[in-house]
Formats: structure tokens, sequence, C-alpha cells
């Protein structure tokens, strides 16, 4: 039996942790990720989960304490964002490098300067080479089963990496869903006893970490990281498959929605996936063959999968919530374009820069896209390959 339940993506989040039943929360809370902080550590206050919560000086510690205690072969997860990601930024490479199977709520929030707290996803992305493994949610519902199974994709004993699960700040952290729980004793059979690896605490098997390495081993080291990550795919559908057997949802790498039949389609991520659903309905109904693909696992990305999902469209654009300056296109279309690059076969392609530091993402806005790809279909010259949408000016 699950529950259903009203709550925002925040406590949808924290209430997978307490399902965790989480050893260690080292955190420094930062907006729009405190609400989440603020209800694990009422859990934790009133006896619903048995969790060591330490409130650091600052994110670069709060991570720092999340290695410690990971290290010492506990279970440990923690939440930030925006400028507290950015400052976690030098042990987040630590973590991963030291295969400890941390798991990280982030609330998607534009960085500085100018501040601001709108969501965008210039965070995550700019940590997108950490190491880490990302899930991105779209809505609550999926925050909360992202979470829940990255502590079992986090913790396979052939993975050992840190899991780093996106929403998109105010917009899903503090929308108010209907959120179906996974009943208690199935959480708990699901995510299973944690098993340690070579824990600091072991004092009959003494191991030593961060240490120095060399050139001479470096690059050893690198590969290892590169091939551990090449299986995570694989897990986070196995993963996945069991999800579905206690809670009846179903998840995949990326989700495709009307896509094998269409010759346009759009590529997006996280909340503005379910806009972009509810216009290409639209179209449909107006017999245009448009379709979606809203990336899941976005690192490591899965350019095999996602490519033959895309290769067949005439016309394709990917959406960006945030911008890679300086480079020619957005990120999530630099990993797009990587994917298809080796197909014979691809589409034309154009890129959209949308939403940045909170601006609304509006169904007019899918719409000019979608025309776009239509007449690039029929053949029409692109205009721009790159183009912000929805700035004033």
């Amino acid at each position: 039996m699950t529950k259903m339940v009203a709550a925002t993506g925040n406590e949808a989040i924290a209430n997978a942790m307490r399902l965790a039943k989480v050893d260690v929360c080292s955190a420094y809370p930062i907006t729009p990720a405190t609400e989440i902080m603020q209800r694990f550590t009422s859990f934790a206050a009133n006896g619903k989960v048995q969790t060591e919560v330490l409130l650091a000086e600052s994110e670069h510690s709060a991570m720092s304490g999340c290695i410690g205690a990971s290290a010492a072969g506990g279970r440990v997860a923690t939440a930030t964002s925006s400028q507290g990601l950015a400052l976690m930024w030098e042990m987040l490479l630590v973590a991963s490098g030291q295969r400890l199977p941390i798991v990280m709520a982030v609330c998607n929030r534009a960085l500085a300067a100018p501040t601001n707290i709108g969501c965008d996803h210039s965070d995550s992305m700019g940590t997108r080479d950490c190491g880490w493994i990302q899930l991105y949610s779209e809505t609550g519902q999926e925050a909360f089963d992202n979470m829940l199974m990255a502590f079992r994709i986090a913790e396979n004993m052939d993975i050992r990496m840190p899991v780093m699960v996106c929403q998109d700040g105010f917009i899903t952290s503090h929308s108010i869903a209907n959120v179906q729980w996974v009943e208690e004793n199935a959480a708990a059979t699901f995510v299973g006893d944690y098993r340690q690896s070579n824990p600091l605490l072991d004092l009959k098997r003494p191991v030593s970490y961060g240490q120095l390495a060399l050139s001479d081993l470096y690059m050893e080291y690198r590969k290892a990281h590169d091939h551990t990550m090449s299986l995570v795919p694989q897990v986070v559908r196995e993963v996945a498959a069991e999800f579905k057997e206690i809670s009846g949802r179903s998840y995949d790498l990326f989700e495709s929605y009307r896509l094998d039949d269409a010759e346009i389609g759009i590529v997006v991520m996280s909340s503005a996936a379910g806009t972009t659903k509810d216009i290409i309905d639209r179209y449909r109904d107006k017999g245009i063959k448009a379709g979606l693909l809203k990336p899941r696992l976005y690192r490591p990305f899965p350019y095999e999968d996602v490519a033959q999902a895309l290769k067949h469209l005439k016309a394709l654009a990917v959406l960006d919530r945030a911008d890679s300056f300086g480079a020619s296109f957005g990120p999530l279309f630099l990993d797009i374009a990587g994917a298809l690059s080796a197909c014979n076969e691809r589409p034309i392609m154009i890129n959209k820069i949308f939403g940045l530091g909170g601006r609304d993402y509006m169904p007019e806005q899918g719409e000019h896209v979608l025309d776009e790809l239509i007449q690039i279909a029929k053949g029409a010259p692109v205009k721009a390959a790159k183009e912000y949408i929805g700035v004033r000016g």
C-alpha cells in the first residue's frame, strides 16, 4: 500500500531521506533547498529517523563532513543549491575520486552575479564534469522517486559513486502537488542496509584515503573512474525495474513522449517538460508529428540510447536552461549534438536558451520553437542556430 499526500518537492526529498535511514547528514542550508534540511532535521528531532545531523559553517565544510562520514562507513546525504553547490566544487571531485556514495539533493538555482534566487540549471551544469552521477526530476513525485533510487545506485558495489538529484528551484521545490509515498517497510527493503566498503573506522583493516598519485598513476585512476561511469546506465535501469515493483511507476534513462513517429522534436529537462508535453499534444491534434525527449540520467550521458531515439527526426530543438558562456551552444545541446554526430542520418538542430534566473517558460515560447521546427523540416533555412527565447529587447 502507498499513501497519496499533498507535498512540496522539498518535502518529498526530505521524506525520501527519512525512508532511506541516512546515518549522517552534514549540511549548510541555502535557498531554495533550506526546506529540505528544515523538514529532515524535524524528522531527526522527533525521533522519526536516527541520524547524526551536522550543521557546518559553509557548504564547503558541509561536503567535507559528508566525505568524512562516508569514508568512515556511514550512509550519507545532504542538500544544497546555487552558490552553495559552487562553493562545494573542490570537494565534489574529492567525493567522486574517492568513490564515496554520497547522495545530494540540488534545488537548481541561478548563479551570481547578479544575485538571483530563481531557477535555472547553471549550478548543476557547472558541476557536470565533477564525476558525480546526475538525475533530473520533472515533478515532486519524480524528485521523491529519484532520491530513493539514488541510494541504491550510489551504493551499488560495482559503482560506489556519489549521486546528485536535481529538481527545479521554487518551480518544483516549493510547489505543492500530489505525491505518492512508498510504504515504509517496502522502502526499507528496497533501499536495504548500508554495506560498507573500506571504512576508515575498521581498525582491523587499515586503509588510507586521499593519497598522492603522480603522473605514473593518476591517468589510470581517471580511466578507472570513466569505466565505472560506463556501468551506471545499466544499474540505473535495474534499480528502476525494482522500484516499479514497489511503486508501479516506470523510469528509464530518459522519457520519450510521442517520439516514435515524430518528424520534429524538442529536448528539454525537468519542469519545463510538462509544459512542452501539453504544447506537443495541441500540435498533434493539428496533425503535426511532434515529440519530446526528457533527459533523466544526465551524467553519465547515455549517448547511444539518445542518438537512437532522435536520429529519425527531420528537425530538433534543444532547450537549455543554462548557457555556456563563450561556447558555441548550451551544455545540453552540445551533449545531444555529440550523441548524434556519429549518425549517418540525423536531424537539423537548433538551440534555445530559456528561463534563466527563474523567468517563466510560457506556452507561446514552446509554440514559437515548434513553428520554427515545422519550417525547417520543410526545407527552410535555419535563421539562428542559437537563440535566447523569452528575453526582452
